[in-house]
């Protein structure tokens, strides 16, 4: 959206052109939602904070000036209204021996963190495999298309497809160990 057009409808929303008010929530009310979803974290809250975004402009909107374009005069009070709303929402301070006894089922961030670095270098280095290699491990292992239907799928025995994914995966591994600890490498699954 260029800044003009929307900064004219503002002009003339601002002295009553119901039109006008109606295009900038067209134009604006999607964009401001998506941007409070990302901050709340969930659908609900972003409803409600797109209203009460949508509420202030039009109590601020005969003080819009126009020295800024008005999407980024919006995008401004809907971050002031998430602002406001966290410091509303804030959970009462807890102490350590609380938080000590909520231990998380799951695996530590640190441990989540290096398991999505290891599956992001891993993915990396799948696609600078040899062309039937990436391909084959693609089709197995991340759209898990049985070892029949991967060879189907590359026009080859399902033998080849054993010996690709092997190859693979022993080419992964001499890269990984430059690097890394070992690769666990799974077993092909048999053919169903």
């Amino acid at each position: 959206m260029d800044a003009q057009p929307a900064n004219q409808l503002a002009d003339a929303a601002r002295r009553g052109d119901k039109a006008a008010a109606t295009r900038l929530i067209e134009l604006f009310y999607e964009r401001i939602y998506a941007f409070l979803r990302r901050l709340a974290g969930n659908d609900a809250d972003a409803a409600d904070l797109t209203q009460r975004t949508f509420s202030r402009v039009w109590e601020a909107l005969p003080t819009f000036a126009g020295r800024s374009s008005f999407s980024s005069w919006i995008h401004g009070i809907a971050h002031h209204v998430y602002v406001d709303w966290r410091r509303a929402n804030r959970l009462e301070p807890r102490s350590d021996e609380w938080w000590g006894a909520r231990v998380a089922g799951g695996p530590a961030p640190d441990e989540t963190v290096a398991s999505a670095d290891l599956a992001a270098t891993i993915f990396a280095m799948v696609d600078n495999l040899e062309s039937d290699l990436r391909d084959t491990v693609h089709l197995h292992y991340y759209q898990e298309l049985t070892l029949q239907e991967t060879a189907d799928a590359l026009g080859v025995a399902t033998s080849t497809v054993k010996y690709r994914l092997r190859q693979a995966l022993a080419e992964l591994q001499k890269r990984l160990s430059k690097d890394r600890q070992p690769l666990k490498v799974p077993t092909p699954a048999k053919a169903t």
